[in-house]
């Protein structure tokens, strides 16, 4: 989640954002990926480097919606900003989501752009960070039927329109800062 938990880097080594992402076309475009979620919500665990759920506009209006709250309401109860990002809050004694519901998403309907797209993000998707970053640690890897190179491109799509979004946002805040 970049915890879906899995969320983006809270740690990059890249300097410009958390959030920027390679345009490699490798290996899963000939024949597309096994793909199948397991339910084992290991993506909604902090792991690592990774640990923040992103969240752009779009998707704190999807939470206030489905909550039933302003976006307002819903962002100043539920989210902390760093870097100019909007994140969910996180509690430092749990390593999991905060809608994380025994295994399941408490909030499934209303889940951000991040989860949504998970496993399909453009930073893990050269062979050597897929194997690394998501293969062993993703229990959902090669089960499952297979997801077409077209339909990975579309999550890819909307996981990069997402995070271009939350950087345009992010500049505009870090903008207002000065």
């Amino acid at each position: 989640m970049s915890s879906t938990s899995t969320k983006k880097s809270k740690k990059s080594s890249n300097k410009t954002s958390p959030l920027t992402t390679s345009n490699a076309k490798e290996w899963w475009q000939k024949e597309g990926i096994r793909f199948q979620c397991q339910g084992s919500s290991q993506c909604c665990l902090s792991r690592g480097e990774y640990g923040f759920v992103y969240l752009t506009k779009e998707d704190r209006k999807r939470f206030a919606n489905y909550f039933g709250q302003t976006i307002t309401e819903w962002t100043k109860q539920n989210c902390d900003r760093t870097q100019g990002f909007w994140h969910l809050k996180e509690d430092p004694k749990r390593e999991e989501c905060m809608y994380l519901k025994g295994k399941s998403c408490g909030v499934y309907e209303a889940r951000p752009t991040q989860c949504r797209t998970w496993p399909f993000w453009p930073e893990v998707m050269n062979a050597k960070t897929w194997n690394k970053e998501v293969k062993t640690f993703c229990p959902g890897v090669g089960k499952g039927a297979l997801i077409p190179p077209a339909e990975i491109q579309k999550q890819l799509d909307e996981q990069k329109k997402s995070e271009a979004s939350l950087m345009k946002e992010a500049r505009a805040y870090q903008q207002r800062q000065k």
